[in-house]
């Protein structure tokens, strides 16, 4: 009886995040099959996110007809992905996986911020692509004048600074879980989520989901509407253009493209990370009822987003798949007819 007690024992110990500490958490116990599933979806989605936002890097920065202020936000957003990629993602794997954070409080405390700030900064640089598509496609004239690349830079780097502040701000100072006791913290030895309180379950989603979506989805039901009517103008006066004006309608034409893909990635985003927006403000008012393992799993569908841009890049937009070619065969294989790729 006593030896089957101690090994019951030992078995308990065994699951626990930190067997040598009283107060762990216990670890997430799972059939070794879904462990490597786990574990290889995961890290596909990872190296996806990684080399794909590497790719869009290097082609913006590489070749000078992406130099221009649209591109640049595009850059921007694909280096907060690629960040994501490289500094959340591999801690958030193996928090899921195992069920147990190993490195400590002080970097549970910069993982969530780095997470939080990286996900803000996303939403951000999508509205800022959204009021850039706004303004080139209904004053296409006033555009060049008012959208230069230095104003770009200026309000890319507003938006870094404001989703530094904001979220290590709040994780730092612990407003956000302000008010709440024990128990709803969960606060045991190997647990690294991030609560809010109601307050700041609200004001959080508020402030860096809901109104930049509100605002980008008006933006661009605007666009579509003046890039549907301008398509009619165009049908109409086809017979009738000069070599002049079909160079302008043209380049009206990849400008409603370009608006038309940038909107699927940002319905992509809105898709990806709606489900765990509603459920980081309704959690706080139903006692924090949703499991952990439900949040691991709508944060996991939302960081699917930073893998998709780069795919919706290379299947919608011909400029983006062919410097994709490019690199690809000329710099990373040197196959030697290469050569012949042009990028126009």
């Amino acid at each position: 009886m006593d030896t089957l007690f101690m090994n019951n024992t030992d078995v308990e110990v065994l699951l626990l995040c930190f067997p040598h500490e009283p107060d762990s958490c216990l670890q997430t116990t799972r059939f070794f099959v879904i462990r490597v599933a786990m574990y290889f979806l995961t890290l596909t989605t990872i190296l996806m996110t990684v080399f794909g936002n590497l790719l869009v890097i290097i082609t913006i920065s590489h070749f000078k007809q992406f130099h221009l202020p649209t591109n640049f936000i595009v850059l921007s957003l694909a280096f907060v992905d690629f960040m994501l990629g490289c500094l959340v993602m591999p801690f958030s794997m193996v928090r899921w996986v195992e069920g147990c954070w190993f490195l400590g409080d002080l970097l549970c405390q910069i993982h969530s911020s780095l997470d939080m700030t990286l996900s803000v900064a996303s939403i951000l640089h999508l509205c800022l692509v959204s009021i850039d598509r706004y303004m080139a496609i209904t004053d296409p004239l006033g555009y060049k004048a008012k959208v230069t690349n230095g104003n770009v830079i200026v309000c890319i780097a507003i938006i870094w600074i404001f989703s530094c502040m904001f979220s290590f701000g709040i994780v730092f100072s612990k407003i956000n879980i302000d008010g709440l006791d024990e128990q709803m913290l969960n606060s045991c030895v190997g647990n690294c989520a991030l609560i809010f309180n109601k307050e700041w379950g609200v004001i959080a989603p508020l402030l860096n989901f809901y109104i930049p979506g509100a605002i980008m989805t008006c933006l661009y039901l605007k666009i579509f509407y003046v890039a549907k009517k301008q398509a009619r103008l165009i049908s109409d006066r086809t017979t009738t253009l000069t070599s002049v004006e079909t160079k302008k309608h043209i380049s009206d034409q990849r400008e409603r493209k370009a608006a038309k893909t940038l909107g699927i990635v940002m319905g992509v985003f809105l898709l990806c990370w709606l489900p765990f927006f509603l459920t980081t403000v309704s959690d706080p008012f139903l006692n924090f009822s949703t499991p952990l393992e439900v949040f691991d799993a709508l944060v996991w569908f939302g960081y699917f987003n930073s893998m998709f841009n780069p795919l919706i890049y290379g299947f919608f937009y011909p400029r983006f798949q062919k410097a994709f070619k490019i690199i690809i065969v000329r710099y990373l294989f040197h196959l030697k007819n290469s050569n012949n790729l042009v990028l126009q």
